[in-house]
């Protein structure tokens, strides 16, 4: 059976803005993927950033994450270069650790934030993404999308007094229906509660209260430079990530704990 009711959380003040975007550039090597971005994102809205394959969604998450720098524009969190608290982070590396157990695992996402969760906080949690009874189970055990459904039995237990800013890369990834629409309404009352999300999927997100598409920030190349870009790897796939775009990238500013 699963609960519908969530811990509460404190909404945070709706001025300025959790996420303000300005003339941002999303950059693969030498050439730009997108120009002069900008994005407002403020307390209770979920917004839907979509794009072709190939425009940076991945990217720009990972910019706004700290994983990848940001070359041109500028990100304010409530008004300020950074926020207090990492935002949380989701993607396609799931951050799990195939030797600890499902329940080593969920706590040790938890504790990234401040949270020390009681065992039965720990039931509850994995009740929800369907996986009751997996506490002990070593995670090295799991499928794909059961593994997917521990990254996200965090967001049952987190709120804005951890973070008010959620980065997620194509949640709905590897879920059946019934689990889409909890996570959907999961989304729904972090941003009722004060928070803001900003999130990728190939499918459509109900709760979504605006959207960025960045097809429409492309600049314009000769044929020459396009078809040498279409034989780069491309960054909304993390299997194909250019490491040497992280390698070159300064360690010291990418430790930032929300990029599990």
């Amino acid at each position: 059976m699963h609960s519908n009711s969530y811990p509460n959380s404190q909404s945070s003040p709706t001025t300025p803005a959790i996420l303000s975007l300005q003339d941002i550039t999303i950059q693969r090597g030498d050439f730009p993927l997108c120009e002069r971005v900008g994005l407002t994102l403020s307390s209770g809205e979920i917004c839907h950033l979509v794009g072709a394959n190939g425009t940076g969604k991945t990217t720009l998450l990972m910019q706004l994450a700290g994983l990848l720098p940001l070359l041109e524009g500028q990100v304010l969190y409530q008004g300020q270069p950074t926020l207090p608290v990492a935002p949380l982070y989701v993607s396609h590396q799931l951050g799990i650790h195939p030797n600890l157990t499902v329940k080593q695992n969920l706590t040790f996402l938890l504790n990234l934030y401040g949270i020390r969760p009681s065992a039965a906080q720990i039931e509850t949690a994995l009740d929800w993404v369907d996986l009751s009874g997996f506490e002990n189970m070593g995670s090295n055990q799991l499928s794909a999308g059961q593994t997917r459904r521990v990254t996200l039995a965090r967001l049952y237990l987190m709120t804005t007094q951890q973070t008010p800013l959620w980065l997620l890369d194509e949640p709905f990834t590897a879920l059946d229906v019934s689990m889409v629409a909890r996570l959907q309404k999961r989304l729904q009352d972090f941003a009722n509660n004060g928070g803001a999300v900003l999130m990728t999927s190939h499918q459509s997100v109900e709760v979504a209260t605006k959207s960025l598409n960045l097809s429409d920030y492309l600049p314009h190349y000769s044929s020459e430079e396009l078809d040498y870009i279409e034989g780069l790897d491309n960054l909304d796939d993390l299997d194909d990530l250019d490491k040497g775009a992280l390698t070159d990238y300064d360690d010291s500013q990418s430790e930032n704990k929300g990029v599990l």
